[in-house]
């Protein structure tokens, strides 16, 4: 990582020896978890929500409470940026209570602005560009599931994400061209991944040997995949293009069709909320290959990773 780096914003804020680090540490913490810890005692994360949240905002404050820190939440109507404060004030002022801020907000480039006036550690959430703190908890799950020694060995697998090129894709395919994994998009015309990321992308792997590709058929990128991915196809703000999108969509469902395409030992992820029947289908998501809530769980021990890498000591 930059030594100037202070903020992790996007997977291209950190290095592929960054995200080995957090992975050991993640790893690490889940074995030890109900043990005392006061690595981050007396030190408070604010954490603002613009968008609706169950899994970031409770493995955010839990994380902080069993390292002995605070948590504390708030929202556009609690804070003044909800009556035109602009970013920039409110992460000087910020800055002078907290030892680091998690954000979830509409629009990336609002993360932005508050990082660069912010004086503490600034965390993505989620926005409309990215949401890398999940794709800790998906790299660290996949190491799970096929019992993987090293991130090193994540190599071995072939990953496959099917449905928008949204977020969360964009965060999957620096994180892939980083570790030099073999990554496929599959996605229909017109709803592919941001061109500055497969750009990004494809800069990268070039010198870690990754595999990063952007297809449109579904069974192309699931044939011999050892993951399956998807995300829901009408993300946050996007509710009025939702009966489009479910037409659009509907040939990259993940189902049992499309799995019998993927190796015999693959496992599906998501990264949740779903909506059962249309991205994936009930019975692969509560099927023996799902592994969606054991990456939920894994949220908790990546972000206190990350909390214990921006905002203080590696292990306690």
């Amino acid at each position: 990582m930059n030594p100037t780096r202070k903020d992790f914003l996007s997977m291209a804020d950190v290095t592929a020896a960054d995200i080995d680090e957090l992975l050991t540490t993640a790893r690490y913490l889940k074995t030890r978890r109900g043990g005392p810890s006061q690595a981050l005692a007396g030190k408070t994360l604010g954490m603002i929500f613009q968008k609706p949240s169950t899994r970031t905002a409770v493995s955010f404050a839990v994380s902080m409470y069993e390292l002995g820190g605070f948590a504390l939440t708030l929202n556009d109507q609690q804070l003044q940026i909800g009556r035109g404060e602009t970013m920039a004030d409110t992460a000087r002022t910020l800055s002078r209570y907290l030892a680091g801020i998690v954000i979830r907000a509409r629009r990336h480039d609002d993360v932005e602005e508050l990082a660069r006036a912010a004086t503490v550690p600034v965390i993505n959430g989620l926005t409309d560009r990215e949401h890398p703190c999940q794709v800790l908890a998906d790299l660290q799950t996949a190491l799970e599931a096929f019992r993987l020694k090293k991130t090193a060995d994540l190599r071995k697998l072939k990953f496959a994400y099917v449905g928008d090129g949204n977020n969360m894709a964009q965060s999957w395919m620096l994180a892939a061209a980083l570790l030099g994994l073999e990554f496929v998009v599959a996605t229909p015309d017109g709803y592919q991944p941001q061109r500055e990321f497969q750009q990004r992308a494809a800069a990268l792997a070039r010198s870690s040997k990754a595999r990063v590709s952007v297809v449109e058929d579904p069974a192309e990128a699931a044939r011999g995949a050892d993951v399956i991915y998807t995300d829901v196809w009408t993300s946050m703000g996007q509710e009025a293009e939702a009966d489009k999108r479910r037409r659009v969509f509907r040939p990259y469902q993940v189902n049992e069709t499309l799995l019998d395409k993927a190796a015999k030992r693959a496992v599906v992820m998501h990264c949740l909320p779903a909506h059962r029947d249309e991205e994936i289908t009930a019975g692969v998501l509560e099927g023996p290959r799902s592994v969606v809530f054991e990456q939920a769980e894994n949220r908790l021990h990546a972000q206190k990773a990350v909390l214990l890498k921006f905002l203080g000591r590696r292990r306690r």
